[in-house]
């Protein structure tokens, strides 16, 4: 276990969030094909200077490899604009009211005026040569049990191509995935210990899933800088398992005090200073990491001068405030003071549709949040087992309304809570409502004759043991708690 505090560690993350919306620059579907690209195209590309006039190390890198580019392309999915042959579009409507909620749910500054640059990168993942970036806000925070975690920027984005294949002097990329809106997170190098890393990229990651963002291996990219006393920042791609956050980290600050401990040894030759220059690696399965590339400066940005100036007005940042999601971290404290229980909290909080109905459900009927929960998620799975059906044919049977028509009925004391689970039963094999919801019940008094005739032939069981008898004779034809109540009433005379 490493001392953080005597090593000087610093930390800083750095997460790409793919967007559900439309591409960010022409609006063309954003989706991944499995099929066959319709053609492909070759490029090369070359180096070009940034807005200060010099050419950045990280680009003359990739430039120096002299390598040939091949793109696949759909005539459905990608645009002019992702092939480089048409000006890029105003920024995507949607992807930005995107972006800006998860920007205010970072509590950062919006900025009104902003400008799109071009970000040189000739790694072959864009086929302009660039990748068009925006920096929306800036200077917010996130929570963490060691103290907040200073957010420096976020941004809005275009994905890169999806790497194919790789040869010596030839990459194939799909174009499939160029131009999906990526939302850019850049923390201060605040974080100062593994476990704060750690804790701090699940915080973002639980604020990234409360927005309209896509799902999946592949999604969310997630990096970590990371340095030592003494030693440059070094980037570390694929930052990804949070199994693993910990041990990547440690290994990182291993690798770097073993160049500390080179430089020492080796004296203040230039040898001894490259050793220690930060630059880009790779994340590996085991916790170590490859170099990749050096690390990039501020040369390889310069503005796009298809687009004006970017205007993000008041009146859009207060509609978003007003409509900001909830973080799962609190509705989960607001089910547990409903009185759910952990498991049933987590079957509701599994998909944000469960949720969403159940949270319109409860405008219903707000006496039992349980016997809400059971509804959307328990039991309609357990009909589906029964029936043989699948889960989304049930749900086409018993959708949101269905269920807030039974509720509407239990909460003007038409029907018993016990009582719904078979309703819903009988509707999903087809019986029509109005059929289902005409409970044959038994009355009070027919219950506790059932139960002195039991208790007289069977004295001395357990309370549970009659409920038990009760249940299997009158078969959904009674209120559970009822029948308990008269099971108490007679076992207790």
């Amino acid at each position: 276990m490493h001392d953080y505090s005597k090593l000087g560690f610093k930390a800083g993350l750095e997460i790409h969030q793919q967007l559900d919306t439309p591409k960010l620059f022409s609006g063309a579907p954003s989706f991944l094909r499995n099929d066959e690209p319709h053609y492909r195209i070759e490029r090369k590309l070359h180096a070009v200077a940034g807005e200060t006039g010099v050419v950045d190390e990280a680009v003359a890198h990739e430039a120096a490899l002299g390598k040939t580019f091949v793109y696949g392309g759909y005539r459905d999915s990608v645009s002019l604009v992702e092939l480089d042959e048409e000006p890029a579009h105003a920024v995507n409507s949607e992807a930005l009211d995107v972006a800006l909620t998860v920007a205010l749910l970072l509590n950062c500054e919006i900025y009104p005026v902003t400008q799109v640059m071009r970000k040189t990168v000739i790694d072959g993942s864009n086929t302009s040569g660039f990748q068009r970036t925006v920096l929306i806000a800036h200077d917010g925070f996130v929570d963490t049990s060691f103290g907040n975690v200073r957010v420096a920027t976020v941004c809005l984005e275009e994905d890169s191509a999806r790497l194919i294949s790789r040869e010596k002097n030839k990459s194939v990329y799909r174009l499939d995935r160029l131009g999906i809106p990526l939302v850019e997170i850049a923390t201060y190098p605040d974080l100062r210990n593994a476990e704060q890393v750690k804790e701090c990229a699940l915080k973002l990651g639980e604020i990234l899933r409360a927005c309209r963002v896509k799902r999946g291996i592949g999604t969310i990219r997630q990096d970590v800088n990371i340095s030592v006393s003494g030693h440059d920042r070094v980037e570390i791609k694929g930052f990804q398992d949070p199994k693993m956050m910990i041990t990547t980290i440690d290994k990182e600050i291993e690798r770097q005090l073993l160049d500390l401990k080179n430089k020492k040894l080796s004296g203040n030759s230039k040898g001894a200073r490259d050793l220690l220059r930060g630059d880009v690696r790779n994340a590996l399965p085991d916790g170590s990491s490859e170099f990749l590339r050096p690390m990039p400066g501020a040369s390889r940005m310069y503005p796009e001068t298809d687009l004006p100036l970017l205007r993000i007005g008041l009146e859009k940042v207060n509609r978003i405030k007003k409509n900001l999601p909830k973080l799962k971290s609190d509705i989960r404290d607001e089910l547990k003071k409903k009185g759910l229980t952990d498991e049933m909290i987590k079957l509701v909080l599994s998909e944000n549709y469960y949720f969403d109905s159940f949270e319109n459900l409860l405008n219903i009927y707000s006496k039992d949040a349980n016997l809400i929960a059971k509804m959307v998620v328990l039991w309609r799975e357990e009909i589906a087992t029964k029936t043989g059906k699948t889960i989304d044919g049930v749900m086409k049977v018993l959708h949101e309304r269905v269920l807030e028509q039974i509720l509407e009925l239990v909460r003007d004391g038409k029907l018993e809570n016990g009582d719904v689970k078979s309703v819903m039963m009988k509707i999903a094999e087809g019986v029509k409502f109005s059929d289902a919801v005409k409970i044959d019940k038994i009355s009070d008094d027919e219950v506790e004759i059932y139960v002195r005739e039991i208790v007289k032939e069977k004295p001395g069981m357990r309370a549970n043991a009659y409920m038990g008898m009760v249940m299997a004779k009158f078969k959904g034809k009674i209120d559970a708690k009822k029948a308990m109540e008269i099971i108490d009433r007679v076992v207790g005379k």
